[in-house]
């Protein structure tokens, strides 16, 4: 049974591969949107708090307000009948908030968890860059490893291809699903 009309976060640290995971994954599913957490940061025009490790005030509720809409974006793409892929850094006590933000049933969790070397590669070869402003490979790892609840299911991609790891996320859906 494919994934259908529920709603799939892909979640890991910045380099992990999720904008490419989600969407080979999206394109794997009949019907399927894929839904990018951070175009709805990107959206605030002025006044925007980038959120740095440690933050609080306006930045994390700048950062939970995008968790609110791709939430809710993901919830009416399913309940249109399509799989929503949604694909965000969502990571420590933030993963739990987050899938009780999603009202669609079913919601499957996938953790992207490549070693720090291999998220340290991908990161040199990418155009864009995502760490930076206090953001480190070490420390977002550490708070993937020791801070996010062991829910859904985690991979670790740092041998994988993308096709791979689409393979094993359908693979593994039955792991995946939280809910």
């Amino acid at each position: 049974m494919p994934l259908a009309s529920g709603v799939v976060l892909v979640t890991g640290v910045m380099a992990a591969g999720k904008s490419t995971v989600a969407q080979a994954l999206a394109q794997t599913l009949p019907r399927a949107a894929h839904v990018r957490g951070d175009v709805f940061r990107r959206m605030i025009v002025t006044g925007r708090e980038e959120y740095l490790p440690g933050a609080d005030g306006e930045a994390r509720a700048q950062l939970l307000l995008r968790y609110r809409l791709s939430a809710a974006t993901a919830d009416a793409y399913a309940e249109a009948g399509f799989t929503a892929v949604v694909q965000d850094v969502v990571l420590g006590e933030d993963l739990g908030t987050y899938t009780g933000l999603v009202r669609t049933r079913p919601l499957y969790v996938v953790v992207l968890a490549p070693r720090p070397e291999a998220v340290a590669a991908r990161e040199a070869e990418r155009q864009k860059t995502g760490y930076g402003g206090g953001w480190t490979v070490g420390a977002l790892d550490e708070e993937l490893r020791a801070r996010t609840p062991r829910i859904g299911l985690w991979l670790d991609t740092s041998e994988l291809t993308v096709g791979q790891t689409v393979e094993a996320i359908l693979a593994g859906r039955e792991r995946a699903r939280v809910v």
